[in-house]
């Protein structure tokens, strides 16, 4: 169980530009500010990320990616808000507002508003959106414990936020908001 003082710590952690590492529904992600240039590139050069693929951003609540829909008609929000929170990445067209690192070489931005209690936590803690993206280094297999976390990346990390996995055996299912098209399933 995460304490409110751990998690005042990664809050922290993240607002002064760190990365840490967190349980997710389906494995270990690593998490920053999605609007720190630092942060941001550290996360990519932590994964050896090619940075042309962008991230994932995740959400306590749809409320939080107002910022991100406010060019989305709203014909748009009902498959958003019939499948979040939950398993569910959408690929939704970048109205300007998502930084270069978290858009990639992309026009659409991926959001998810999770259903991870810590994740849940931590993002309200921190007031808004995180980048989550799986705990290794590119071509690697995720970590599935903070033992995983520690053995890949050390002491590289601002915080290891001990916790459960969510129970998910797969990551999100990515699908395209405006094609319909699953990217992942």
């Amino acid at each position: 169980m995460t304490t409110a003082a751990e998690l005042d710590k990664a809050v922290r952690a993240l607002r002064n530009g760190g990365v840490i590492a967190c349980p997710t529904e389906a494995v270990w992600g690593l998490s920053c500010d999605p609007d720190n240039d630092e942060a941001l590139a550290q996360l990519m050069r932590l994964k050896a990320r090619d940075p042309a693929k962008g991230v994932i951003l995740v959400a306590a609540s749809i409320g939080q990616f107002q910022p991100w829909l406010t060019q989305l008609p709203l014909a748009l929000h009902a498959p958003l808000i019939a499948s979040w929170p939950g398993p569910n990445t959408w690929l939704v067209p970048d109205n300007g507002r998502s930084h270069g690192l978290v858009r990639g070489a992309h026009s659409k931005v991926a959001l998810r508003v999770t259903d991870h209690p810590l994740m849940q936590a931590l993002c309200e803690a921190f007031g808004g959106p995180l980048v989550s993206t799986s705990a290794n280094v590119a071509g690697d297999p995720p970590a599935t414990s903070a033992d995983d976390v520690r053995a890949v990346f050390g002491d590289q990390l601002a915080a290891i936020i001990d916790g459960e996995l969510g129970g998910n055996e797969r990551p999100s299912k990515i699908r395209d908001l405006v094609s319909g098209s699953v990217i992942r399933s």
